[in-house]
């Protein structure tokens, strides 16, 4: 008896992949949109926040630009795996931050935030390395 893989389990594997991907981009597009908002209209507790870590309004206004920007970027496939890449980059910058203020227990949410950005990252490492290949033309 002989045995064949059939096409549609490695099909099934990889829409599975898929829809688990772009499960995880809508998620850190809620949770960036979410965090930008309270950055871009100067919530009380954001105002403060920046200000103890020394970055003041100017920190924040831009930090929330990037926010908005990357959440934006996890709906654009080509753009998908950059934003998700320099979201891993914001996140080891707000774990650090967080942890010299202070935060303890706070590190987790930037921590956990990063490793998800960290799984879109990889997943879309193909699409990242074609963007880097057609503008390096």
């Amino acid at each position: 008896m002989t045995t064949t893989i059939t096409p549609t389990a490695t099909r099934t594997t990889s829409r599975a992949a898929g829809v688990g991907l772009w499960t995880l981009q809508v998620l850190l597009a809620a949770v960036y949109a979410f965090s930008a908002y309270g950055k871009l209209t100067a919530e009380a507790q954001n105002v403060a926040g920046f200000e103890a870590m020394g970055l003041g309004a100017p920190g924040m206004y831009i930090i929330g630009l990037l926010e908005l920007a990357g959440a934006i970027a996890m709906f654009v496939p080509v753009l998908t795996g950059l934003a998700a890449t320099c979201f891993v980059a914001l996140m080891i910058g707000a774990v650090t931050l967080t942890w010299m203020v202070g935060g303890g227990a706070l590190v987790a949410i930037p921590a956990t935030v990063g490793v998800v950005a960290a799984v879109v990252a990889w997943g879309r490492r193909d699409s990242t390395r074609r963007l880097v290949a057609r503008l390096s033309r």
